[in-house]
């Protein structure tokens, strides 16, 4: 059996439609699924969206709608994102699908309570609507949530309680030894702290009469579930836990978890514990990414900064907008996007670099008609193995915008050895054979980015045998940008 692959996006809220900063998770996502896949691995890549929860609640009365209609709306909008950026998920989960999910998140709730690690308790505490969580004293900013900026709400309700603390010590060690990979060294970090200051119980449960909307708890009807043992079994009910154990074993544990900074204390604590209480594996991987803000400043609907990302791609294309996602963000930190950054990258790296290149080498070699070689040059050869070496090693340590520079790096020097062997003028053949090999292992090397340009080239390059190929001229992969699509009715917010 071959080696499989298991990534997750976070579940995505939905209390509104999706902008920018889910487009960047998915197409994190999709580069990983994509990235082992073209290794010969079985891939399976989730995502999906949380339905439940006081914020979807509030959400579906402030737009005059019903629960289900807010959810059924914005759900289908996240589901659209398949198409508008090209992503190759293989499953998308619903935490209101009550045939697929809810089987395994109730399972879950049975197999920590039979451990004797859920008990009952009067909570009072401060609650942030926009994190789904209560927050500590310690955790406010000047009073206030540090990711939403707003006001907790004071609480106090009997809740059930999950007895996390039993196991702050235990997640510490798989956290340290590596077991559970937690990705960059920053963030890793930051989750240890927290562990070592010890992690406390937490709420399990609202009840009823304040959170109708979510699953009911198994011999507690009047709770129903809150959103850690709702919305974070998504990773295991969508791969068969509850329905179909030959298949959730085949795939968990999850080789990556993608998540952005916010919900880290989520995922690399409250989840590991509950699945330790489970007896459950943990996932392999937790790869954390930061936030993009909009030219210097935080997204918001107040600023009206919100960008969408169908305008996006309608305007510029979806491997356009692909590419400067995973090549201009850095995978472990913030990143900004702006208009005139998007379009000095679009134009430099994209219509002058991918583009130029394969039309460069797709003229040579149609003009030259069917090409045959024995030895491809080990100046080229190298070049790709140093490549292939430096992009492994860069998703290896969760990196991917620099495995996106490494492939650009391979296409400048494509260029260079272009303008130093001067093909047009020598008519040498044996150089064209090679550049076509560049060619293609950069179309190869690509994919997971811009896989639109890269089916174009592989299917423009016709191998007879090994030594032997013919090519037809690549057309212009990306447009150059001029006042007319640049002016499109298509806004980006």
């Amino acid at each position: 059996m071959p080696d499989k692959f298991y990534v997750t996006t976070p579940i995505y809220y939905v209390n509104d439609k999706p902008h920018i900063g889910h487009a960047y998770t998915s197409v994190v996502a999709d580069f990983l699924a994509r990235y082992h896949k073209a290794r010969g691995e079985e891939t399976f890549f989730l995502t999906g969206t949380d339905e439940h929860g006081q914020k979807n609640v509030e959400a579906a009365k402030e737009a005059g709608k019903t629960f289900k209609e807010l959810s059924d709306e914005n759900s289908a909008k996240f589901k659209e994102l398949k198409e508008v950026l090209n992503l190759s998920w293989n499953d998308f989960i619903r935490t209101s699908d009550k045939e697929k999910h809810w089987p395994g998140a109730i399972e879950l709730w049975k197999r920590i309570e039979a451990n004797g690690d859920i008990y009952e308790d009067e909570y009072e505490g401060l609650y942030c609507v926009g994190c789904e969580a209560f927050l500590t004293e310690k955790e406010l900013v000047d009073g206030l949530c540090p990711i939403h900026k707003t006001k907790p709400e004071l609480l106090k309700e009997k809740n059930l309680f999950f007895r996390l603390s039993k196991y702050s010590d235990e997640i510490g060690q798989k956290i340290e030894s590596g077991e559970l990979e937690v990705l960059p060294e920053t963030r890793r970090n930051e989750i240890l702290s927290l562990i070592k200051s010890g992690l406390k119980d937490v709420s399990f449960s609202r009840p009823k009469e304040k959170l109708a909307w979510g699953i009911p708890v198994p011999g507690h009807e009047d709770q129903t579930m809150y959103v850690w043992c709702d919305a974070l079994s998504n990773y295991i009910t969508a791969v068969g836990f509850g329905r179909d154990e030959k298949e959730f074993k085949k795939w968990w544990p999850a080789d990556a978890h993608i998540i952005g900074k916010d919900i880290l204390r989520f995922h690399a604590a409250i989840w590991p514990g509950m699945l330790l209480s489970a007896g459950l594996p943990l996932p392999k991987g937790i790869y954390v990414h930061g936030f993009i803000t909009i030219e210097g400043e935080k997204m918001s609907k107040s600023l009206g900064n919100v960008v969408k990302p169908e305008n996006l791609v309608e305007k510029y294309g979806r491997d356009a907008v692909r590419y400067y996602l995973l090549g201009e963000i850095p995978s472990h930190e913030d990143g900004d996007f702006s208009s005139e950054r998007f379009e000095e990258r679009y134009r430099s790296d994209l219509a002058n670099g991918l583009g130029n290149f394969a039309s460069r080498v797709s003229t040579l070699a149609e003009d030259a008609g069917e090409l045959k070689n024995s030895e491809v040059s080990g100046e080229i050869t190298s070049e790709i193995e140093i490549a292939r070496k430096n992009i492994e090693e860069a998703v290896s340590q969760f990196k991917l915008h620099e495995a996106v520079s490494t492939v650009w790096g391979l296409i400048h020097f494509g260029d260079g050895y272009i303008d130093e062997k001067k093909p047009w003028e020598s008519k040498d053949l044996g150089v064209i054979f090679n550049l076509v090999v560049l060619l293609d292992n950069i179309a190869s090397l690509v994919s997971p980015i811009t896989p639109e340009a890269a089916e174009k080239i592989t299917n423009s390059i016709e191998w007879k045998s090994k030594d032997s190929l013919k090519v037809k001229k690549v057309e212009a992969l990306f447009p150059r940008l001029n006042e007319e699509n640049s002016g499109r009715q298509a806004r980006l917010k």
